[in-house]
């Protein structure tokens, strides 16, 4: 989102707080769907997955840690990266639209995980990657490092006694907290464009007690199992962000003026929004430019309501620029940018 977008969408939101405080508007939502944040191009239904990231050597060197501390073994790198790949390509497939996904092993083209993205890949090793496999895009898993710090204290315990009985005894809480790194692109090898490049940090915290260290470190035995499920909801999650998206958009709409903006009030309230529409168009043409302002400012509601976006940037346009409504300037700057995101919207739903 651009900042001149984000300008836009505050002013409107000023406008519509401003409209609702002087009590001559109501408020209403409608459904709209928004674009996907990745854009994978319309045609394409054969893509492709790859892990890239290796264990850096300090990981390398903490898993040997984690092996003590939570007795996890030497890759929780290796199989985080590989839980993320897999929840990648179980979303993509719930999504239904491609005929092909295929996790290929990446081979030399791996990198060690160091915490930031790698040099991305030369369009020469995409394309013999796309052209061995029969794929049209690929997703690449560019690096993934899981960070662990330990907090230990010794503090009081309770814990039952051979009778079963809860006692509070001197001992030690250990928490982990385990921090999970991961960096992705999409290349598109037709249009040699980075279609996406994508940072997330996500964590994941364990807790255990003892009546000695190492009864404490025993104690927190699900955080190899908590970690595998964040990285695979790291995967859905990046997955989700190539669907467009549905959301709620809330508008206000004029209801004072004359008696026929308080009657269409009464008919929008019941759902009939034609009928209110109806009274409205009645009042563009009204004497006073103030009526006829936040008629036409009305219809321009309807027609959005309606899904003519076209038609309700003429309103809009036509309230600012015959009756000089400063509220329809930033309106037709949404919508503007509603039209810009509806045709993003029919080229990633086109087939």
């Amino acid at each position: 989102m651009t900042m001149k977008t984000t300008k836009h969408i505050v002013l409107f939101c000023a406008s519509m707080l401003a409209l609702a405080g002087c009590g001559a508007t109501n408020q209403l939502t409608m459904g709209a769907v928004e674009p996907a944040r990745i854009h994978i191009p319309s045609g394409v239904v054969k893509v492709g997955i790859i892990d890239r990231s290796v264990p850096s050597e300090g990981n390398k060197t903490l898993d040997k840690i984690d092996k003590v501390l939570s007795l996890e073994g030497l890759h929780l790198d290796r199989e985080g990266a590989q839980a993320a790949v897999v929840g990648l390509y179980d979303e993509l497939e719930r999504i239904g639209r491609y005929e092909t996904i295929d996790i290929i092993e990446s081979g030399p083209l791996e990198r060690k995980g160091l915490g930031v993205f790698p040099a991305a890949l030369s369009w020469k090793d995409v394309e013999a990657l796309c052209d061995a496999h029969g794929v049209e895009v690929l997703f690449s898993l560019e690096f993934y490092d899981t960070d662990t710090k330990v907090d230990y204290r010794a503090d009081m315990i309770t814990v039952p006694n051979d009778l079963g009985v809860k006692v509070s005894l001197p001992g030690h809480k250990v928490t982990l907290h385990t921090a999970i790194k991961n960096g992705w692109r999409v290349y598109d090898p037709h249009s040699k464009m980075i279609l996406d490049e994508y940072i997330t940090h996500d964590h994941v915290t364990s807790r255990g007690e003892g009546i000695n260290p190492m009864k404490a470190i025993e104690a927190i035995v699900g955080r190899k199992e908590a970690v595998l499920q964040s990285s695979t909801y790291i995967g859905n999650r990046y997955g989700l962000d190539t669907r467009p998206k549905r959301k709620r958009i809330s508008r206000q709409y004029f209801v004072r003026g004359t008696d026929n903006f308080e009657v269409a009030q009464r008919r929008a309230q019941t759902g009939d929004w034609q009928g209110a529409a109806s009274l409205w168009e009645m009042e563009v043409a009204h004497p006073n430019s103030k009526v006829a302002g936040r008629a036409c400012y009305n219809m321009a509601i309807i027609n959005e309501i309606n899904g003519d976006l076209d038609k309700a940037m003429e309103w809009a346009s036509k309230s600012y620029t015959d009756y000089e409504n400063s509220h329809a300037l930033t309106y037709l700057n949404v919508l503007k940018r509603r039209v810009a995101e509806k045709t993003r919207l029919n080229d990633q739903l086109s087939r």
